[in-house]
């Protein structure tokens, strides 16, 4: 942290009087105008800790400087997709109703650039983070999912994100005792510099129990509980996530946060006691920017004004300057308003659960944020200027020049199998890929089932927990995106991420409610990168509308790249969906022999952007899978009913790698083989043996069932077209007539690929 520049201590008087010194805006990413325009604000020069706080509250991670224009897209939402959002975007998080009282918060972010940096202590705070936004709404924490994109498999560095980013995503989400129920592991060159660590974590409350963000009632405290503040994550996320990586490494290297989940457990505990006791009247985490951030906000969002005395605040490291008080990103810390006549009840609920606690300021009608260190006034800030009003940019977009030749590029000119020797060997290499292989090395590390709520995870379609164990309502959530897709055709690429959740969430029979998102793109400063966005944000508002399914809140992480090479723009789209009993829940795997194994919807010749073309044949080019959000509907309903009238045996999703790979899954599951014949497909949709098993094609699912005539009837009155493919049963993935492959094989490939590079 730069030192003060004009004086030891750099007080709002004297910034007043010296308005030429020197300042170093620019090495805190601030642009010349931006720091002209805080110095118009204010009507004198910053002090030092004023130019820290915008500094790290106008960084494209805190202000979505680049990014609002867009973002407002999702507002526009229809009656429809209002009746059950009980708090929208601009909170820590959403919030659903669910039924019978009871409502869902949930939220995904990013914790990207820290987790490259120092992948253990990235992916760890990046759980605590988002936990804390779930409780700072009023929730218990009950699961935690998270999305990962890295590298090349085979590149030397993989390992050292791989193995840090899980190791501390399980320590920190084993230790608070949350279930992991689900998630994504993706390995592309495009991500070698730029893992993506996308954390998502759902809580539940009642409808009376919502906190929000803000600091109102004049004369209410403002009390900082939790672990000390300490030198630990000095602009950490704010700055990392809003600068680009060069070729050998992130051109500013604060330190990583520090993570304690035995700490955060103890906070949580303490909240929930807090809000059961009704003593908190608002309430903010401390993540990015840390006070800075969490003062101005609840400022912002209340009365507008309040007062915070530095020298209250606990410290780990005594030395600390008041800037880096301001900016410190350490962990584990929640900000709360209280009454006067409750702050003793508070106290005595802290002190039961030995959290410490300082009060540090209080709500003014000031309608400024006014803060002292050292008996000196060192911050007088309108605290909208800093939380709300920052600057947004309207940057220019451009057509990317190459996406032309990309989509000229078709699969049509590759070589497909001739014979059945051909399609069992595409069967089992696809299998034994990278992005199809089995993750349990990854996903063994975490715990599905602690607090004995959860009904399904990995590696089932979603996730489910119980909400309320009388009456047995739940909620389903699944996360899905595709680089490569929206590589392709970024509008198409966000709603086909939407169509894939939203498909994954129907086939455990929950209905589909709210969405949430994480926006990874490269750097908004380069025209074609703003395009994609522009484009994804555009098209994934659409598909909302037509599926009816609110954004509720979410994440923008921009500068994923490394020199000039962006990322490939990676759209994670998670969909929450309500079960009314979470004994309808349907798996993704065929549980016993003789069940009739049926496939719901139709089958095109879409192979560009999918795995067959990526694994068998190295090639990127074409247009993805064409979105049919109409057909999405229409399966849904079919899924959910059947699940309903308790008709399915399983249901599994077709998407990456086609009708053979989920076939393959549902298979692998339970060791439970199957008999498909396709050649009814084949002359029905018009594909030749290798589309009908690779291709890509959306809104389609393979269910089994000992009751198909019900089924059928299910769909033909929803209009989905719905096909025999034989029976569940034997030791063999037998697709009659084109290959066939023993299920101890297939497993055996499909297990190997992650224990050979990370064992």
């Amino acid at each position: 942290m730069t030192e003060p520049v004009s004086s030891p201590l750099d007080t709002v008087a004297h910034a007043a009087a010296t308005p030429d010194v020197s300042q170093p805006y620019a090495a805190l990413g601030l642009k010349d105008d931006e720091y002209a325009r805080i110095r118009e604000i204010l009507g004198r020069r910053p002090t030092s800790g004023e130019l820290a706080m915008y500094s790290v509250m106008w960084s494209e991670h805190c202000s979505y400087k680049s990014s609002k224009p867009y973002l407002r897209r999702f507002g526009d939402i229809t009656p429809a997709m209002k009746e059950h959002l009980m708090v929208g975007m601009g909170e820590n998080a959403g919030v659903v109703d669910v039924g019978d009282g009871w409502a869902v918060t949930f939220k995904i972010e990013s914790h990207n650039h820290p987790s490259y940096v120092e992948p253990f202590q990235g992916a760890a705070t990046g759980i605590g983070g988002i936990v804390r936004d779930i409780i700072a709404m009023g929730a218990r924490p009950v699961a935690v999912m998270d999305q990962l994109r890295f590298g090349a498999i085979d590149h030397p560095d993989t390992p050292r994100v791989v193995d840090g980013v899980v190791r501390g995503i399980s320590f920190y989400g084993n230790c608070l005792g949350l279930p992991n129920i689900g998630g994504e592991t993706v390995f592309d060159p495009s991500y070698q510099g730029n893992p993506l660590v996308n954390a998502f974590c759902i809580g539940v409350m009642r409808h009376d129990a919502i906190h929000l963000a803000n600091a109102r009632g004049t004369g209410n405290k403002v009390v900082l509980f939790g672990a000390r503040t300490g030198g630990d994550g000095i602009g950490g996320a704010s700055v990392l996530a809003s600068d680009t990586f060069t070729e050998s490494g992130p051109t500013k290297r604060p330190s990583v946060q520090v993570g304690d989940p035995f700490a955060e457990k103890v906070v949580i505990e303490a909240c929930l006691e807090l809000f059961s006791k009704d003593l908190v009247e608002g309430i903010q985490d401390l993540g990015a920017a840390g006070i800075s951030c969490a003062t101005s906000e609840l400022a912002s969002n209340g009365d507008g004004g309040m007062f915070v005395d530095l020298d209250k605040v606990l410290l780990r490291d005594p030395t600390l300057t008041a800037e880096e008080i301001l900016m410190s990103e350490s962990q584990e810390r929640m900000m709360a308003v209280v009454a006067p006549d409750k702050l003793d009840a508070f106290l005595e609920v802290t002190r039961k659960w030995d959290v410490e606690t300082a009060v540090i300021g209080e709500v003014t009608d000031t309608g400024r944020l006014v803060i002292r260190w050292k008996g000196e006034e060192i911050v007088n800030v309108p605290p909208h200027t800093v939380a709300v009003d920052g600057p947004v940019y309207d940057r220019p977009t451009a057509r990317p020049t190459w996406l032309d030749a990309l989509r000229a590029d078709t699969t049509a000119s590759l070589p497909r199998e001739q014979n059945s020797a051909d399609l069992r060997a595409s069967l089992l290499t696809l299998l034994g890929s990278p992005n199809l292989a089995d993750v349990s090395l990854i996903t063994d590390q975490y715990d599905y089932y602690v607090m004995g709520n959860t009904a399904l995870t990995f590696p089932d379609d979603a996730g489910i927990v119980r909400v309320d164990e009388e009456s047995g309502l739940g909620f389903a959530m699944a996360t899905d995106g595709n680089g490569r897709y929206t590589q392709l055709d970024p509008a198409a690429g966000a709603q086909l991420a939407l169509a894939e959740a939203y498909r994954n969430v129907a086939t455990t029979g929950a209905t589909p409610r709210a969405i949430t998102d994480c926006l990874n793109f490269g750097s908004p400063e380069n025209p074609e990168v703003l395009w994609q966005f522009d484009q994804a944000t555009a098209g994934l508002a659409e598909a909302c509308r037509e599926l009816e399914v609110p954004v509720t809140g979410g994440n923008v992480s921009f500068y994923n790249q490394t020199g000039s090479e962006p990322i490939f723009p990676t759209p994670v789209i998670g969909v929450m969906g309500v079960l009314s009993d979470v004994d309808l829940r349907v798996a993704s795997g065929w549980r016993e022999a003789g069940q009739t194994v049926l496939l719901l919807g139709t089958t095109r010749d879409e192979l560009d952007g999918s795995a067959w073309a990526d694994v068998l044949h190295g090639h990127l080019g074409g247009r993805p899978p064409r979105v049919d959000l109409a057909a999405e509907r229409a399966l849904a309903s079919v899924l959910t009913g059947a699940a309903a009238e308790r008709l399915l045996g399983a249901a599994h999703d077709l998407s990456e790698g086609g009708l053979a790979a989920s076939a393959a899954e549902a298979c692998l599951r339970w060791g439970v083989g199957a008999r498909l014949d396709l050649s009814g497909l084949q002359s029905r949709d018009e594909v030749d043996a290798t589309a009908a098993l690779f291709s890509e094609s959306t809104a389609r699912a393979l269910v089994s069932t000992s009751e198909p005539e019900r089924v059928e009837a299910l769909a033909q009155r929803a209009g989905v077209p719905v096909l025999r493919l034989g029976t569940t049963g034997g030791e063999d993935l037998d697709f009659q007539s084109l290959c066939s492959v023993p299920l101890d094989e297939l497993e055996r490939v499909h297990r190997a690929v992650l224990p050979e590079h990370f064992a």
